[in-house]
């Protein structure tokens, strides 16, 4: 992988985000290298279809497939900016356990939804942007910035109970183990998966979909056991 970032460049970046690496976060990326980063497939970051570039990570669309953390996470506060191109679609997914199902896990959802057909399927919008795909809506009143534009996400794991942010908005709230969230899994495409959403910690994974989606300012604060 090219490394195409100089260090200066890399401090403006995150002073001028809204969290700072001081309060807690550490670069989960570091806007450099892909240290940290490997494929799901295997030990290795893709050799094709990633590219890293002004402090950005692009997924290509080039078929690179899927790339995991090194390290599992079981609570803690994942913010990231991410742009779309026209009809993209891409996900950030946590819980991730390649060895037993995968690339299969709880997934923040990113998707053009004015372009790309996912957005008209599954229920009551579960499979549009910022949403835990195929299972629960964000809201319908959440903000998105335009195709081209950096949108900023956020995901908290605490427990249980997890939630999705999209541009400083709250837009999904839920307790994995609640009756609830029952009803939304049971009706949702993984209900014969034993165990989704239940692991305790796993991967956090960013999506390769085939289309071309831009990440930057992956930051991370683990939280209390």
């Amino acid at each position: 992988m090219t490394r195409w970032m100089a260090a200066g460049a890399l401090a403006g970046l995150i002073i001028g985000t809204s969290f700072a690496v001081d309060d807690g976060y550490k670069l989960l990326w570091d806007g450099k290298t892909t240290e940290g980063w490997r494929s799901v497939s295997g030990p290795k970051f893709p050799k094709v279809g990633w590219e890293i570039k002004d402090c950005v990570l692009a997924v290509l669309g080039r078929k690179g497939g899927d790339v995991i953390t090194t390290k599992k996470y079981r609570n803690f506060d994942l913010c990231f900016e991410f742009k779309i191109t026209s009809g993209a679609n891409s996900g950030v997914k946590y819980f991730i356990e390649p060895e037993k199902n995968k690339n299969i896990g709880c997934e923040y959802q990113i998707l053009d939804d004015a372009k790309h057909e996912d957005a008209k399927k599954g229920i009551n919008g579960n499979r549009t942007m910022a949403s835990l795909y195929d299972i629960i809506p964000a809201r319908t009143d959440k903000r998105v910035k335009p195709v081209g534009e950096w949108n900023e996400g956020r995901i908290v794991v605490n427990g249980n109970y997890v939630k999705h942010y999209l541009n400083s908005e709250k837009v999904v709230d839920y307790d994995r183990t609640s009756s609830e969230f029952k009803v939304h899994f049971e009706a949702s495409k993984f209900k014969k998966i034993d165990g989704f959403a239940q692991q305790k910690e796993g991967h956090i994974l960013l999506q390769d979909h085939n289309d071309i989606v831009y990440f930057r300012n992956i930051k991370i604060r683990e939280l209390p056991n």
